[in-house]
Order: structure tokens, then C-alpha cells, then sequence
């Protein structure tokens, strides 16, 4: 069975967003960390290259494998902003009808620039997808 490429790093996240070349995207990381941070009260750590991620939780398949994994994170893309959401953005319509510009995937929530959101409904969106995993794991931290 292959192992996730994808793990936490002692990496440093503060020299990881410094690289950020465009500094609205910066800007805009640095906004994402705050909300971040206000949802899971955790410090955020590099997971792999390019992903920040913030507390984690253990999770196991069907088929018996488990691995650990992040309760939110972002990764700064080259075309938008990955914000992971990782209860899955479509089970929170209400919040999107009013977030504002945005796509979804599976687990992912990809806006342009924050100021294409409402932070205010973000900051809820995030914090309610963190307590359903800290809920449905049982053992998040």
C-alpha cells in the first residue's frame, strides 16, 4: 500500500509565505493564517511543499488504511487560493449563497483574492467545517 506523499514538515511556514512573489497573495495568506488560527486555536505547519496546514486528526479507510491528516489549511496556487475545507464546502449552502467569488471541489474552496469574500462568513464557513471534523474524528487536535 503507497504512503501519503503529503506529511507534516518542520519546515518553516513563515519562510514558506515570504516566497509568496505576489504580495496581494501574500497579503492574502497572511489573512487566511489569522482565520485559520481563530478556527483551530493551532499553530500551522507546513504539510509537504507547499500546503499549510493547521491541527490534525486521524482518519482510517474502509479498505483499514489510516493515515493522519490537516482540520483545515491552504495552499497559495498559482491561479487561486486552495483553501481546504475538509468536511467539504457543500455541505455549508447557506454560508456560500453568501461568501461571494468562489469555486468548489470536493474538499477544496478556490477564491482569486480575499477581497472577492466576505471574511466575516469565512471565518464561519472554516470554523464550522473544523468543528464537524473535530466531531466526526473523535480525536482532532
Amino acid at each position: 500500500m503507497a504512503e501519503l506523499k503529503t506529511k507534516r514538515t518542520n519546515a518553516s511556514v513563515t519562510a514558506f509565505l515570504k516566497r509568496v512573489r505576489d504580495d496581494t497573495r501574500r497579503r492574502d495568506c497572511l489573512a487566511v493564517v489569522r482565520i485559520m488560527k481563530r478556527a483551530t486555536r493551532a499553530t500551522p505547519k507546513m504539510w509537504g511543499t507547499s500546503i499549510v496546514g493547521f491541527g490534525s486528526y486521524h482518519y482510517r479507510y474502509a479498505s483499514g488504511r489510516h493515515a493522519d491528516w490537516f482540520l483545515t489549511g491552504f495552499a497559495p496556487r498559482k491561479q487561486d487560493l486552495t483553501l481546504y475545507i475538509m468536511a467539504g464546502p457543500a455541505r455549508y449552502k447557506p454560508l456560500l449563497a453568501k461568501l461571494g467569488k468562489y469555486k468548489t471541489g470536493r474538499a477544496c474552496l478556490y477564491i482569486k483574492r480575499m477581497a472577492d469574500v466576505n471574511r466575516t462568513v469565512l471565518q464561519q464557513l472554516v470554523s464550522a467545517s473544523v468543528r464537524h471534523m473535530k466531531q466526526a474524528s473523535g480525536r482532532a487536535s
